[in-house]
């Protein structure tokens, strides 16, 4: 009977545990140059090899491994400072962050990194999309403590529901693949077992911006509001809220008709100031029509006279506050739902406003390509795939003007 062949010494043996998962147990030089042998589990037996693996190349190339017992979140934070801060801009860093704070160390934090399944990322995305964040968070207990309790925190309590959407479950899964991946690269991890975890699938909330009817509404009632201007260029050029409350005079061109958007205004934290635009596509000229030049003409006439605001207004904005301050971004939102309620259109978020650009410009017959540069998209396949249902209906009412060919009847 041949001897049971015996693994090679140092090469790590693989069991598997009662639970159902496989262990590496394998000796390793860490950081401080003393051997140690660590545990590592898979739930199957090739993740474990391609973990054995990975040791055995790392000690092949004399690289000292982490035996630290590392847990998600205290790689997260790692991440976050070391990897994304230094490579992203402020304000998608400031996302990265309440995201990783609100949802991936509650639900994931207190596992080990190398012990992560793709299980444990599953069960977690299905529990935010049942659970109420509003409870899960303690926002509403928030509110409580300044006696605004609005719902979760009430007595009794009248839960809200507040489950993170589809959207969000997605923009959370690509943030712990990135994460993950980035482990992977600095030889933390074998394998992301984040790539064999699905992205979740359900409706995603869909735009429905104002007809042209809608929009007529809207800026009628708004004409006699201080920022009368500001709710224009945001509907007839499709300028997002931060770009348009970043707007300089120096880039206003009235004379020709053109605004050079290259400044956005934006909060990080407590921060409140102007930054560079997304990208360079973002960073473009945009044309102005005659009557948004007049209105423009008329609020810089209404600025200039009034010198509060011209002796607050050291940034030169377009819009500003009364005192010439620059504009809270919330407060713009606030103020732009008040609007809709008072002119009783139908309520949409203040972004939608650059949906609505879209969707008139292209019901006018306006191609896309041209659509692209009006709102500055990196390329034209972003504003296809973003009004793929608007271009389709404009072409729906294009052909059908062949039904009197068709059917001389008709």
């Amino acid at each position: 009977m041949a001897a049971k062949k015996r693994n090679p010494n140092g090469s790590g043996n693989i069991t598997q545990r009662k639970d159902g998962r496989y262990e590496v147990k394998v000796f390793v030089d860490g950081p401080d140059g003393r051997r140690k042998r660590i545990s590592i589990y898979a739930s199957t037996w090739e993740d474990a090899d391609a973990e054995r693996t990975r040791l055995k190349d790392l000690q092949r190339k004399g690289i000292p491994v982490d035996t630290t017992t590392s847990n998600v979140e205290q790689y997260m934070q790692y991440w976050l400072t070391e990897i994304a801060q230094p490579s992203v801009r402020e304000t998608t860093f400031s996302s990265y962050e309440l995201l990783v704070r609100l949802y991936v160390v509650p639900g994931l934090g207190k596992r080990k990194l190398r012990a992560l399944q793709a299980q444990h990322i599953r069960a977690w995305l299905t529990g935010l999309r049942t659970t109420c964040q509003c409870c899960a968070q303690g926002k509403d207990a928030q509110r409580a403590i300044k006696g605004k309790a609005r719902c979760c925190a009430k007595m009794p309590a009248e839960c809200c529901g507040q489950v993170a959407g589809t959207g969000t479950l997605r923009y959370l899964l690509r943030l712990v693949r990135a994460a993950l991946q980035d482990a992977v690269e600095e030889e933390l991890l074998a394998r992301s077992v984040a790539r064999q975890v699905k992205m979740p699938t359900g409706s995603i909330r869909k735009v429905t911006p104002w007809s042209a009817d809608e929009a007529r509404t809207f800026l009628e009632t708004a004409r006699h509001d201080r920022l009368f201007a500001l709710w224009a260029v945001a509907l007839a050029i499709g300028l997002r809220r931060g770009e348009a409350l970043g707007l300089r005079w120096s880039d206003v061109d009235l004379v020709n008709g053109r605004v050079v958007v290259t400044k956005a205004l934006s909060r990080v934290g407590t921060d409140l100031a102007l930054r560079d635009v997304k990208t360079d596509s973002s960073a473009a000229s945009v044309p102005l029509p005659e009557e948004l030049v007049t209105i423009l003409r008329r609020h810089r006439l209404d600025q200039l006279g009034d010198t509060q605001v011209a002796r607050g207004n050291t940034l030169g904005l377009v819009f500003t506050t009364k005192n010439g301050t620059p504009l809270e971004p919330r407060n713009i939102n606030r103020a732009f739902e008040t609007l809709c309620r008072r002119a009783g259109v139908r309520s949409i978020r203040l972004h939608d406003l650059r949906h609505s650009c879209a969707t008139l410009l292209f019901t006018m017959g306006v191609e896309a390509a041209t659509v692209q540069r009006v709102l500055r998209h990196s390329s034209i396949s972003v504003t296809t795939g973003t009004y793929v249902d608007v271009i389709e209906q404009v072409q729906r009412s294009a052909v059908a003007g062949m039904d009197s060919l068709l059917n001389p009847a008709k």
